[in-house]
């Protein structure tokens, strides 16, 4: 019998929501898509924009998360489909490296990316964005297995709930310290838009490159999504008493 099921409900769900803030939280500090484009709205449109985009992204992130935890067979069924989003994906941070390179060089413009600075709301952006990221599925079907097979999530209503609760928690906290990050670092050099832009465009390049490297690694040997030292440090949160 799994000890969870001893612990008082307040606790296990509290838990339960604690372990997906901390997986989303460290998820998203790494360099990627949405997370820098994050930072560039913030510094180009403003804090609240940048927060728009950070929450329509994860309102699909989510849903990812719900897919990955209801329909895991279907998901390793089609491990071709998101082969291919993944390569969109590299396409749209090639795409906002030049765009933002380009506003750099434009030294009588506005400065803004044409991309990330169109008419689309910031919140549909960040949907629309997030919804072509194809890797936070593979990153979310490993940590929902592992959970799983551990007993630490169950298959219960109650448990996705709360578990979904901590992962925006995560994400929103994450995505914060690159928005206000982005507009410290504006602050502090006082830095003019076209020098910003040549940095962020730099970040995106780094980007895209990694993310290529990792997709040409991953065709020659199977990529470790889970950590097992990150896998340590969850099984520690759910052993506290």
């Amino acid at each position: 019998m799994s000890t969870t099921k001893k612990r008082p409900a307040g606790i296990v769900f509290g838990r339960i929501a604690l372990t997906g803030l901390f997986i989303s939280f460290l998820g998203t500090l790494p360099l990627g898509t949405l997370n820098v484009a994050a930072m560039q709205i913030s510094v180009s449109d403003g804090v609240v924009p940048a927060i728009y985009f950070v929450l329509g992204a994860m309102v699909v992130e989510i849903i990812y998360v719900r897919v990955s935890l209801v329909a895991m067979a279907w998901v390793r069924k089609h491990e071709r489909l998101f082969t291919w989003l993944e390569w969109i994906s590299l396409a749209m941070i090639v795409a906002l490296a030049v765009t933002t390179f380009l506003a750099a060089s434009n030294a009588g413009g506005s400065g803004k990316n044409i991309i990330l600075s169109n008419t689309m709301h910031r919140f549909w952006l960040g949907v629309s964005m997030s919804a072509i990221n194809p890797v936070q599925i593979p990153f979310w079907f490993g940590w929902s297995t592992v959970l799983v097979t551990k007993q630490v999530l169950l298959p219960r209503n109650s448990y996705y709930n709360f578990y979904i609760i901590g992962i925006g928690i995560g994400t929103l906290t994450g995505n914060a310290v690159f928005i206000f990050g982005g507009r410290l670092i504006v602050e502090q050099l006082n830095a003019n838009q076209n020098v910003l832009n040549w940095i962020i465009g730099s970040v995106f390049t780094v980007t895209a490159i990694i993310m290529f490297i990792k997709m040409i690694r991953r065709k020659k040997q199977p990529q470790i999504i889970v950590s097992p030292k990150s896998e340590k440090t969850v099984e520690e949160i759910n052993r506290l008493h």
